[in-house]
């Protein structure tokens, strides 16, 4: 399980690095595994990840219902912070990926909600996916 989650978010951080309007919009190494300290500007990071069996008869698979949250650190622009959410589910939804050690069926946004976090006031939009993955 934990192989398939690596492989979905290692296949995400590809994509999204390679979509040249984001990186326009965030810049270039602005999507983290875990949230970096004293970031400033709009940056992207991989959230909670929930992965449960999705196996038929014979055949191995994992859902997950994973997250990536896209923050407006120190620009407090909540509009930014929505702008890159938008091009995030443009460039995830319903992708092709290539996973090392899976395959990928689907992937489809399920969510995107805007927050700001209680003790800073800044932005942020926690996006939902959902991916079936089988191992090869």
């Amino acid at each position: 399980m934990s192989d398939a989650i690596l492989a979905l978010r290692a296949a995400i951080q590809a994509r999204l690095a390679a979509e040249a309007a984001l990186m326009a919009s965030l810049g270039s190494d602005r999507i983290f595994d875990e949230a970096p300290r004293a970031m400033r500007g709009v940056y992207v990071v991989h959230g909670e990840v929930e992965a449960r069996d999705w196996s038929a008869g014979a055949e191995r698979g994992c859902e997950q219902e994973c997250t990536l949250v896209v923050w407006a650190a120190q620009s407090n622009s909540a509009r930014q912070a929505l702008e890159a959410a938008g091009l995030i589910v443009a460039a995830l939804d319903e992708a092709d990926l290539a996973l090392e050690g899976h395959s990928l069926v689907n992937l489809r946004w399920l969510s995107s909600r805007l927050a700001r976090e209680p003790r800073s006031g800044l932005p942020n939009v926690t996006i939902r996916f959902r991916a079936a993955t089988e191992p090869l």
